[in-house]
């Protein structure tokens, strides 16, 4: 990772990573929206940045085809170790991972489309990340980008604990440099970059009761992940939170209530770079 950029924030421990698995089992088809509305299409050769773990790279190779191509890049060595082992098992191989910068890297030929799913927010400067990506696509070829806005997270009935975790959760990641309400300023970070201004779409999880578990965990399992963050930062204790408990006390209380659980919101914008 260049020293110009700060750490990613949510890191890439063990249990981040298995996170992040449960994470795509839910976003990946909201995800694939967003990619097949967007043009994504069979033969398109796909620039993925950010690919942590590999999970749009792998959408994008399933819309792509046996004809199109998908390079995956990420500056996680573990991250990258994970998604190339999963790459080994595809057949017929076509997603390849480069470790590095894609904002700074430089390739052969252009691509037909860029694409990235929560990357912008943790940008120092996403403009800017924005504008150099995009400098990889051809002249009328596809940029697509899925980030989320953190204010829509809430319960209903009420389910205090799950309110109250995904506010620090929020409060966290704004402390630690990123931009947990990213999705809502696509349009505007778009067009700041030399983009046209994008078409947009909104959606979301939500699940109750005893249906909820992946929903639950999707929210709460960045409390254990950030819980060291929390610490250092003074926002909340381990002993506030007791996070090995808090999805399952969560999920007895959705029961409880008959409540559902609505995660943060999910937001795709994408366009064409204009031809020359």
């Amino acid at each position: 990772m260049s020293t110009d950029h700060p750490a990613y924030a949510l890191g890439h421990s063990e249990f981040e990573l298995e996170r992040l698995s449960i994470q795509a089992r839910l976003v990946d088809p909201i995800t694939r929206r967003f990619l097949l509305e967007a043009g994504i299409v069979q033969g398109m050769r796909v620039l993925d940045v950010g690919s942590g773990a590999g999970d749009v790279a792998f959408l994008a190779a399933d819309l792509v085809g046996e004809t199109g191509e998908v390079v995956g890049t990420d500056r996680s060595t573990a991250a990258l170790k994970v998604a190339r082992k999963r790459a080994e098992q595809r057949s017929p191989q076509t997603v390849s991972f480069l470790e590095g910068d894609p904002a700074e890297m430089t390739f052969e030929r252009p691509f037909d489309a860029v694409v990235g799913r929560y990357v912008l927010q943790f940008q120092p400067d996403p403009t800017t990340m924005l504008r150099k990506v995009a400098a990889h696509v051809r002249n009328g070829g596809v940029i697509v980008f899925h980030d989320p806005y953190r204010d829509g997270a809430r319960s209903f009935p009420s389910v205090p604990a799950y309110d109250e975790a995904c506010e620090l959760v929020t409060e966290t990641v704004r402390r630690l440099g990123a931009d947990p309400s990213l999705g809502i300023k696509l349009h505007s970070t778009f067009v700041a970059a030399g983009l046209p201004p994008p078409s947009m779409r909104l959606e979301s999880i939500i699940a109750g009761g005893a249906t909820s578990a992946d929903h639950v965990h999707y929210e709460m399992d960045l409390v254990k992940t950030l819980l060291p963050d929390m610490e250092r930062l003074g926002i909340a204790t381990a002993r506030q939170l007791d996070p090995d408990t808090l999805a399952d006390r969560i999920i007895d209380e959705l029961i409880a209530n008959e409540s559902v659980v609505v995660g943060r919101a999910e937001i795709g914008a994408w366009t064409q770079k204009p031809a020359l």
